[in-house]
């Protein structure tokens, strides 16, 4: 069997060499955040212009409106009847506003086809408010559209795409106008909510805690919160940052559930550090279909009434590719299972489908996430 690399596209998280511990510790603000200082959902509906004849047809009516109304604002007033929007795409526009973030600050956006547009390659979006679930506008996005891909169709039929063309990012596209609003704890007791819960995380967080300031201010409540009783002497505005600061760089060790992450758009393939396979036999080959159709011409007789005409002829072509059954032993590290894999000669697209076939016998000592 021909061997073959995997593809760029798998990122591997290669830490096999380390125990499923983390060494060394991980700091208090990568895993937790206070309670209530989450970042601010935002959205927006918007139209991206500039495309090249891959925009919304005729019968996305909300494209088509949208634009009458944006012209009409500038005082150009043209039937919607009249318009074209081949050019145009209507996009929802989403953000993240962290906590603090003051007025003037940018942040990043990102922009999803909302009609039947073929791709956003080259566009820009046009101003957009975002506002919360209220309505109330914290922000304003404009700018080119990234989508770090492309979608292309030839007059003759024949589509070439890479990755996903419908969906892009704006970096720094979005102004903030205003701050969110965000209760700060004016000491007291508060809480660290665990961005991934786990029991055992948890209460090696408290006890880092208790261990870093000498006295038993953290308990952990379950596996997503730690209550934390904020010294007397901490309590004041100024002390009480200085105190938060410090509890930021604490240090503990948080326990890991083993994952696989796919991202079939893309053909993304993440193997955390600490997953295991029990042991097991694969087999894999690809099944190709091909259709050509040749087109031959059909000459009537001499001095005959009849016409030429084109006859398309079809061909269909299946090829099987042999699958080598290989065992793969039960691995010890990442490093192992990489190899086993490559030996199979496998892209990223059959990990996928290898992952899963695994998943289901119970085989992939991981949890499967599915972007």
């Amino acid at each position: 069997m021909r061997s073959k690399k995997l593809h760029v596209w798998l990122v591997l998280a290669l830490v096999s060499a380390l125990p499923a511990r983390v060494i060394g510790g991980v700091r208090v603000k990568q895993i937790a955040e206070l309670e209530g200082l989450g970042p601010t959902k935002l959205v927006g509906y918007g139209l991206v212009v500039g495309l090249d004849g891959t925009g919304d047809s005729r019968r996305s009516i909300a494209t088509l409106q949208s634009v009458a109304n944006m012209l009409k604002r500038f005082g150009i007033t043209v039937p919607q009847n009249e318009l074209r929007a081949d050019n145009v795409a209507a996009v929802m526009v989403t953000a993240d506003l962290p906590p603090f973030t003051r007025p003037g600050t940018r942040i990043d956006v990102q922009v999803a086809s909302l009609g039947d547009a073929e791709s956003l390659e080259g566009g820009v979006l046009l101003l957009t408010p975002l506002v919360d679930a209220s309505g109330e506008v914290y922000a304003l996005a404009q700018g080119a559209v990234s989508i770090g891909g492309f979608n292309i169709n030839t007059i003759g039929g024949e589509r070439v795409r890479k990755n996903y063309a419908l969906v892009g990012r704006v970096p720094n596209g979005a102004v903030v106008k205003k701050e969110a609003p965000v209760s700060v704890p004016d000491g007291g007791t508060l809480r660290l909510i665990l961005r991934n819960p786990d029991f055992t995380t948890a209460a090696r967080l408290a006890e880092a805690v208790n261990e870093h300031f000498g006295q038993p201010i953290a308990t952990a409540v379950d596996a997503g919160a730690v209550q934390l009783t904020v010294p007397e002497g901490d309590r004041a505005p100024g002390k009480l940052v200085a105190f938060l600061s410090q509890l930021e760089s604490v240090e503990t060790e948080p326990d890991q559930v083993p994952k696989v992450v796919v991202n079939e758009r893309t053909g993304t393939v993440v193997i955390g550090g600490d997953v295991r396979i029990s042991e097991a036999a694969v087999a894999h080959g690809n099944l190709t279909v091909r259709i050509a159709t040749t087109p031959v011409i059909s000459q009537p007789a001499p001095f005959s009434q009849g016409q030429t005409v084109v006859v398309p002829e079809t061909q269909t072509t299946v090829e099987t590719e042999r699958g080598s059954l290989i065992v793969l032993p039960e691995a010890a590290t990442v490093n192992d299972l990489v190899k086993a894999l490559n030996a199979l000669g496998v892209t990223p697209r059959d990990l996928i489908a290898i992952f899963q076939a695994l998943k289901e016998a119970g085989a992939l000592r991981a949890e499967l996430v599915i972007l």
